[in-house]
């Protein structure tokens, strides 16, 4: 029992680590020949690094909900430079003596009023997202330093994973890189600049990592506890140590690729389950040259649900002695280990069903605009970021849960190779409990997809939703009710199968 429990113990250790680690890279774009890795240094491949890189709100009952503890205001008016603050006491009955003990969070002062920055009036300070529940959270940041000479950090992949540690679920939000925002050194700024301008000030309490989760509180309200931090060298060796990972691509993208000693071809990477190594995962996960950075958000999470399920299927005990020392070399975290480990009950029967994901949309919360400068960035729309800041701090809702008991099963009537897989993870990704069969033999080449209810009862009918998440229309649903049925809701995925309902634009094939 002792030795089942301290596998146990291990097993989600690197779990945690894989979430911790893997994700904070995923932005730094690192791609390699059809068969082989380029090889050389790190300098050496930053040319092709570089090319790669093309570019409702709820009424709650107010009184029975907590602002998040460990949130003490600035004793002084921050001004250019670093704020010399002490956090007052805290005192909070939301923190027993067997809750996590959180990191306590200083906020700035609002800039003065009516002062304008950039073209803008300043900001002022958005109302701090209401909490029900405890509540770690974990800033995941990918910064490209190794790719710059200019000595400066950018985050440009940034990711908060959030996990409630009362419901056992897992929320994880990705933040436009271009987000415009006040940054509490008194300037506006991109997002993903805070982290170096920390850095760089010396900014007290926290450098680069306090900078941030003020800058994260002031314009989001939400309080981000910890962070771990990775740039491109560490990402690759964890996809290759895992063996790969496994994406179901469902939009079509084409962008740069590196062959061999500076020399680059046009690659188009096609819909249907692709097996990725460290660097086409990463080339996967960085392209925008037709799509967005909204889209590229939404890439990275695809491929950090396809990491968790690899890591889970392979059961990496065995190596865990020699990737603990691999990854405590690469991250750069002040997640205490005694944290780690008081997290571990939380995530040992952590499945994909529990995790729920999501992102900003472009033109609903944000809005674009050019700076004086002529930067193109993204103003953040402060209503809609409020609900889904809200929705972050929330556990999944009544209909949330519902739409996981229904079973859908998923085939591929069509000529391509593995779409139910694809429509299945879309499936999986909005909720939905879904399982690809595999290729209907004597539906082969069905020209219109179909999908068939087996429950038979309008009321309550998932067969609407279903039909938006896979891109169909109602005349592509019928009804046959049947007791015995295996599954409650059946796809045949046919020939007109539009996979991509995302902002990827199309291209010259």
């Amino acid at each position: 029992m002792l030795g089942q429990l301290i596998r146990l113990l291990l097993f989600s250790l690197l779990l945690a680590l894989l979430i911790a680690l893997a994700w904070t890279a995923l932005q730094i774009a690192s791609v390699a020949d059809d068969n082989a890795a380029p090889a050389g240094t790190t300098v050496a491949r930053r040319a092709a690094y570089r090319a790669t890189a093309t570019a409702i709100h709820v009424d709650e009952d107010q009184a029975s909900l907590e602002y998040d503890p460990g949130i003490v205001l600035m004793q002084e008016i921050v001004t250019s430079g670093t704020p010399a603050s002490v956090p007052a006491d805290e005192s909070s009955a939301a923190l027993a003596a067997d809750d996590f003990q959180l990191p306590k969070l200083l906020i700035p002062r609002d800039p003065e009023e009516g002062k304008w920055m950039s073209g803008l009036e300043a900001p002022r300070r958005v109302t701090p997202a209401i909490r029900r529940h405890r509540l770690v959270n974990i800033m995941l940041l990918g910064s490209d330093e190794e790719l710059t000479a200019d000595n400066f950090i950018r985050t440009d992949t940034m990711i908060v994973v959030s996990l409630n540690v009362e419901t056992g679920t897992v929320s994880m939000m990705s933040l436009p890189r271009d987000l415009y925002v006040y940054i509490p050194h008194g300037k506006m700024g991109r997002l993903n600049t805070a982290f170096g301008i920390g850095e760089n000030l010396n900014w007290d309490p926290g450098r680069g990592f306090g900078l941030l989760r003020q800058s994260i509180f002031y314009n989001l309200g939400i309080n981000v506890h910890y962070y771990a931090r990775v740039n491109f060298s560490g990402f690759e060796t964890i996809i290759d140590r895992l063996g790969g990972v496994d994406i179901a691509v469902d939009c079509a993208y084409r962008d740069l690729y590196p062959i061999w000693n500076g020399e680059y071809r046009w690659r188009t990477l096609p819909v249907g389950l692709h097996s990725f190594d460290g660097f086409d995962a990463l080339w996967y996960a960085r392209t925008r040259k037709y799509t967005d950075d909204f889209d590229r958000g939404r890439r990275q999470q695809l491929l950090l649900r396809a990491m968790w399920r690899k890591a889970r299927a392979e059961g990496l005990v065995a190596t865990i002695p020699r990737l603990w020392s691999e990854m405590t070399d690469v991250v750069d975290t002040d997640l205490p280990l005694d944290m780690l480990l008081r997290m571990l009950p939380h995530l040992v029967a952590l499945d994909l069903a529990d995790v729920e994901n999501i992102t900003f949309r472009k033109n609903y919360h944000t809005t674009e605009w050019i700076t004086p400068g002529g930067a193109e960035v993204q103003l953040p729309n402060e209503e809609p970021i409020a609900a889904l800041m809200q929705d972050f701090y929330t556990p999944p809702s009544p209909y949330q849960v519902s739409i996981a008991g229904p079973s859908i099963g998923v085939y591929n009537a069509s000529d391509q190779d593995n779409w139910d897989i694809v429509a299945a993870e879309r499936l999986r990704w909005d909720g939905y409990n879904a399982v690809a069969l595999g290729k209907l033999e004597d539906g082969a080449g069905l020209a219109s997809s179909l999908l068939t209810d087996h429950i038979g009862t309008e009321k309550g009918s998932l067969a609407p939703r279903i039909l938006r998440a896979l891109n169909m229309t109602e005349e592509q649903a019928e009804q046959d009710a049947r007791a015995d049925r295996e599954y409650d809701y059946v796809v045949k995925i046919g020939q007109d199968y539009e996979s991509c309902t995302y902002a990827v634009l199309p291209f010259d094939r």
